[in-house]
């Protein structure tokens, strides 16, 4: 008898059988594969992945010897000598299994692994037995469906079907394995729960959505395009646009669209996509407030500072639904999944099995990409590429939602998007009528200049694009009441409650005076008569234009957005922020200010200036490159790895520090002291994170202002603020302290 998984018995009487587990993943993994028609080959990788494991020296190990056998290269070798090309990718499949895609003949700069190649030379490994014939294996693939391939794009498609059999076969090993030593250990799996079906949802959402009124021209012009967007939900399958003002209500409109489409597609599940944290908090909570008693266990929320509730056992059904979040974090197991963009992206190319485990579920899916325009430029072209892969191949629509549509299609985008198609009722007759600022340059200022701005208007925000430069303008005008910042630099905990204080004095018109960096940009709901923008790009100043008379009760004409060049050169915006604003420039030159600057004609003008800036090349990750490493290469030669190291759409590193800003973020920062694992904890604290750069992080450290906790069992994984003095109750981390200062300047 051969085995798969041991337990603590010696006698192996409850041993998982090899057989059973080979099968038992092959048959998961052919389930999860149907729905991109991949059936057959994901049942092929789950019968081969642990082919290996049909060894008397792997047999020892299980038993509890202390070696090291490798049991994953021969499925793969295996693969390749029966089924041709095909079995390659599969290869690429079996043998990362464990350790994760490696590149295919020749290992990049990058790459950490052997490469496959190698890997299928087979030596040192151990021979099979012949009880390895007990699987029956098809001799050919049958019913392979043929993809729908582009020759020019042929290599990533390739690429991108290895990467989506991965997940099945990641996905279906760990859920077997889960499942096996579930059932020795007497654990009830709440994996099984059914979750709220998509009708049901549709049914919470519809009574939420019958209680809106049309008690203004806003809120009469949200219902019309919710009413046309609805409509459009019966639209075959594919890629979709919805172009919609800020403050058009783009957020239930497309959750409604999306339930409706899934549903009437037999689509699984939505997936909407956000470009930072704090809006796929927002987000989530807007869902869960609209999906009525059936969010909380509906809605996913998957990034770095989201906590899944800790409930007591004595609340059966409550602890049930949140431990089913739990796990559903890890394949992405839910009706209604809310990440962020990087988590999307960065895992529709990565190489590490934990992160490809849910791509499998991202297929037969609605994709919501909030505020599109976000997506970062250096990786342009190799993200659509993926969106277009999506909606090609694996049954996925994917909706373009934003106030600032970039331009994405053909011919705008060498190898851009087709057939892309408009849900909103007629984008550029909406952009008039929902109307509510007037944009003007009012020149280069000063910043004394900039102050009399901010002391002549009770309540204004100011948007600038330097940290320090937000820090400096806040302690020019603290003696004006109302004087409030907004930065980074604060923990999200600390942005949060000053970010109510705001509203606070908006809707009880007190004096509110606000200097912010562009975070505020990010889907905060604030409602400003005037907004002072340094000049960014036109999206950005889109952005800033929804801060201000949000809700339409002013006449446009007095609803201000003043763009102003910035005078002193040390607050000149970092260079890719520089080239927004010269594109922006170039479209200002060539429409005149008076014009309409937010239209959708004029923001597609704008996009592709800024695409025609950079070229091509630059759009596909410049000195590393994603869609050009795969031209002229075979199914032998595919860079899994350094694909995935390539594609990081954040380049910097940031070090977080933990601010004991309150109660809760001191009574978690006790408890790493004694508790034995530390993802709760850790959850805990994200929102008491502020990000340094290396070089501010370490000048903290090397003054002993930030020191680990509990190091003895954590290491420096957890990085407590210990000099609270350096913590402004108003600008957050210290902006002033000279020895910080100049760390900041070197790299901010």
């Amino acid at each position: 008898m051969f085995y798969a998984h041991s337990t603590k018995n010696p006698d192996s009487s409850d041993w998982q059988p090899l057989s059973e587990h080979l099968r038992g993943v092959g048959a998961l993994a052919k389930e999860f594969a149907t729905v991109f028609h991949a059936g057959e080959l994901a049942n092929i990788a789950g019968l081969l992945h642990d082919i290996g494991k049909y060894t008397e020296k792997f047999q020892r190990r299980i038993a509890g010897e202390a070696l090291r056998v490798d049991h994953a290269t021969r499925g793969a070798i295996l693969a390749v000598e029966r089924y041709g090309p095909l079995g390659h990718l599969l290869a690429y499949v079996l043998a990362g299994h464990h350790a994760g895609l490696a590149d295919g003949l020749v290992a990049g700069e990058r790459a950490t692994r052997t490469t496959l190649h190698d890997r299928l030379r087979g030596e040192g490994l151990p021979p099979l037995d012949e009880a390895w014939r007990e699987i029956d294996l098809p001799e050919k693939l049958d019913n392979v469906r043929t993809f729908n391939v582009v020759k020019a794009q042929r290599n990533f498609q390739f690429a991108f079907l290895t990467r989506m059999l991965f997940s099945c076969l990641v996905d279906a090993d760990c859920l077997d394995t889960e499942r096996f030593y579930d059932q020795v250990e007497g654990r009830d799996s709440v994996r099984g729960t059914k979750a709220p079906s998509l009708e049901a949802l549709r049914a919470q959402l519809d009574a939420h959505l019958a209680g809106f009124t049309g008690n203004s021209a806003v809120n009469r012009i949200r219902a019309e395009i919710l009413t046309h967007v609805r409509q459009q939900a019966t639209l075959d399958r594919g890629l979709f646009s919805l172009t919609v003002p800020t403050g058009g209500g783009k957020t239930l409109a497309s959750l409604a669209f999306a339930l409706g489409h899934a549903i009437k597609h037999g689509l699984r599940r939505v997936i909407f996509v956000i470009p930072f944290t704090s809006i796929v908090e927002q987000n989530a909570k807007v869902f869960r407030k609209a999906l009525g008693e059936l969010g909380e266990a509906a809605v996913l929320e998957h990034h770095s500072a989201f906590t899944v509730p800790q409930l007591s056992r004595a609340d059966a059904e409550r602890f049930q639904s949140a431990e089913k979040l739990r796990l559903a974090m890890e394949n992405w197991d839910a009706p209604i999944v809310v990440t962020t963009a990087v988590q999307f992206f960065e895992s529709l190319f990565a190489a590490r099995s934990s992160q490809c485990r849910k791509l499998h579920n991202i297929a037969g899916s609605v994709v919501i990409l909030d505020e599109a325009q976000t997506l970062p430029l250096k990786l342009l072209r190799p993200a659509v590429a993926a969106i277009d892969e999506l909606a090609r191949n694996y049954r996925t629509s994917v909706v373009l939602c934003t106030a600032t549509q970039p331009a994405l299609q053909v011919p705008d985008l060498k190898d851009g998007l087709d057939k892309v198609r408009e849900l909103a009722p007629d984008p550029s007759a909406l952009f008039r009528k929902l109307k509510r600022v007037t944009i003007r340059h009012v020149g280069v200022l000063d910043d004394d200049a900039l102050a009399k701005h901010l002391s002549d208007a009770e309540q204004v925000l100011c948007i600038v694009n330097n940290r320090r430069h937000a820090c400096m303008i806040y302690q020019a005008m603290t003696d004006l009441p109302g004087a409030r910042h907004l930065t980074t630099l604060m923990c999200a905990k600390h942005r949060s409650k000053v970010l109510d204080d705001i509203r606070d004095d908006l809707a009880n018109h007190r004096p509110c005076r606000v200097v912010s960096t562009s975070l505020i940009e990010a889907g905060v709901d604030v409602d400003f008569p005037l907004v002072l923008r340094a000049e960014a790009g036109l999206d950005s100043i889109a952005q800033a234009a929804g801060r201000c008379n949000r809700e339409g009760r002013r006449d446009a004409t007095v609803s201000e957005v003043r763009v102003f060049a910035v005078a002193n050169p040390d607050w000149k915006p970092p260079s890719e922020l520089a080239q927004f604003a010269n594109a922006a420039a170039a479209v200002f030159g060539r429409r005149g200010t008076s014009g309409d600057l937010l239209s959708p004609e004029t923001i597609r003008d704008y996009f592709k200036e800024v695409y025609w800036q950079k070229g091509a090349s630059a759009l596909d990750g410049g000195e590393k490159p994603v869609l050009r490493m795969l031209e002229g290469c075979g199914v032998d030669a595919l860079p899994l790895e350094t694909l995935a190291a390539n594609f990081r759409m954040i380049d910097s590193v940031q070090m977080p520090v933990i601010v004991p800003y309150d109660d809760a973020a001191r009574e978690a920062l006790r408890a790493l002291q004694y508790v034995e694992k530390a993802g709760g904890v850790a959850r805990k604290l994200q929102p008491y994170l502020v990000q340094l750069p290396e070089k501010g992080f370490k000048v903290l450290r090397d003054a002993g202002s930030i020191q680990p906790v509990a190091p003895e069992k954590w290491d420096e994984q957890f990085m407590e603020l210990v000099t609270m003095d350096l913590y402004d109750p108003a600008t957050g981390l210290s902006c002033d302290d000279p020895t910080f200062l100049r760390a900041e300047t070197l790299v901010w």
